[in-house]
């Protein structure tokens, strides 16, 4: 598929609810930033990311910040919401090569306590996302539908944090197969409908959601909440800004990352009773 210019993206975006794909770096670039990653990865005692671990590592790891930052990532984004940019969560989805692992289908802003749809996800591949490895299915047009119910499943297999599942039915016939090669993103809206099936392929499928928000919009479940500047200015002051790492893991960064993954988690499962990992 022929890359989308950002006046494309925009177009697509505003129609569909999502648009790809967008070029934000080399495939060799993107393997260098799969290198970094499962460096980190080794480092961990489980060998693997858990928990907060798969959150916001942009606070505390230079390569992250650098991704979070990127021009052509930012550019698509500004025509989306505008000059001034904060980046409010990453987050790893990986799935293990033939990993049961999949995503149900689910609106994002149901369950983040955001007061708009001023919001918009990057997600960024590092390997290949295929039909075969699981990619994300996106339903056009669904960001224009009301908020419908999720149910928590909390299933072992689900990569969400809550195994949340709409309570709506899907017509299969419409949804698209967002496909991307290494360095290449997606774009999709706060409310629209997505999904992925496992991975069947024999390498990992790796991508980076990056949670991208104008200053205008306010956490409302007045839990504390926080978020990085990577474009223009915040004169809105509602969320404590986190500053971008000079050096990786310095004690400070670190405090710091574990300090926000766990208050993020007072309001992502408030309406819940059942407690597990971010």
């Amino acid at each position: 598929m022929t890359v989308l210019t950002i006046d494309e993206a925009v177009s697509k975006y505003r129609e569909d609810g999502f648009c790809f794909p967008l070029r934000a770096c080399s495939a060799a670039a993107a393997a260098d930033c799969r290198a970094k990653l499962e460096a980190y990865e080794a480092s961990q005692e489980t060998g693997r990311l858990e928990g907060g671990m798969k959150q916001k590592l942009h606070v505390m790891l230079t390569w992250m910040a650098d991704i979070v930052h990127t021009p052509a990532i930012l550019e698509a984004v500004e025509g989306l919401l505008g000059p001034d940019i904060l980046c409010w969560q990453t987050s790893w989805f990986i799935k293990e090569a033939h990993d049961p692992g999949f995503v149900s289908w689910h609106q994002d802003g149901n369950y983040w306590g955001l007061s708009s749809h001023e919001v918009a996800t990057a997600w960024l591949a590092l390997s290949p996302a295929t039909v075969a490895s699981g990619c994300m299915r996106m339903a056009p047009g669904s960001q224009g539908w009301e908020p419908v119910a999720h149910d928590d499943t909390f299933d072992d297999n689900n990569l969400l944090t809550r195994g949340q599942v709409m309570q709506a039915e899907i017509d299969e016939s419409g949804v698209v197969d967002v496909e991307l090669q290494p360095g290449e993103f997606s774009l999709h809206h706060v409310n629209l409908a997505h999904a992925s099936h496992p991975n069947r392929t024999g390498d990992r499928r790796i991508g980076l959601a990056i949670r991208y928000i104008t200053p205008h919009v306010r956490q409302t479940t007045g839990v504390p909440d926080s978020a990085m500047l990577v474009r223009g200015e915040d004169r809105e002051g509602h969320y404590e800004l986190e500053p971008r790492p000079s050096e990786d893991l310095t004690p400070k960064a670190v405090a710091l990352h574990k300090r926000v993954t766990e208050t993020r988690g007072e309001f992502i499962y408030r309406t819940t009773d059942i407690p597990t990992e971010a």
